[in-house]
């Protein structure tokens, strides 16, 4: 299984996979209840792959941390979205040492850590499927 086709979607809450493309928009699964739901076009949608988060000398795909926390975890749940502040920075620095704290908020953490325990139990989030979309993504060099 892949997250180039998980979208998170502002305004609602979870992860939702992208299943038909429509003219006016397209239709996503809900990954929580799996309700299926039309998403206009101008509804503000972020694709998990085109995610990156700041460290101090780059921006780390999204996919790479997950990675990182599934090795820590030996592909089990991360720690509970719902820690404390000085928790979740602490567990954040092992997975990601070079994190930047100033622009990667408390918030984004959270958000990592919730998303990746909703895709874990799916098989999204396994090191094994993490490094071949690692792998695919150096294959394949972004349209500029």
């Amino acid at each position: 299984m892949s997250i180039q086709k998980i979208l998170a979607i502002s305004g609602k809450p979870g992860l939702y996979e992208l299943k038909i493309q429509t003219r006016t928009g397209f239709v996503a699964e809900s990954l929580l209840d799996g309700k299926k739901i039309t998403v206009g076009m101008r509804a503000n949608v972020s694709l998990l792959s085109e995610i990156a988060v700041y460290t101090y000398s780059e921006e780390v795909r999204l996919t790479e941390v997950f990675k990182a926390i599934a090795t820590k975890e030996n592909d089990g749940l991360a720690m509970s979205h719902k820690e404390d502040d000085a928790k979740l920075k602490t567990y954040f620095r092992e997975v990601l040492p070079e994190f930047d704290e100033d622009r990667v908020y408390t918030s984004d953490i959270k958000k990592i850590l919730n998303w990746y325990n909703l895709l874990q139990p799916k098989g999204f989030v396994s090191v094994e499927a993490l490094s071949k979309e690692v792998k695919q993504e150096e294959e394949t060099p972004a349209a500029e």
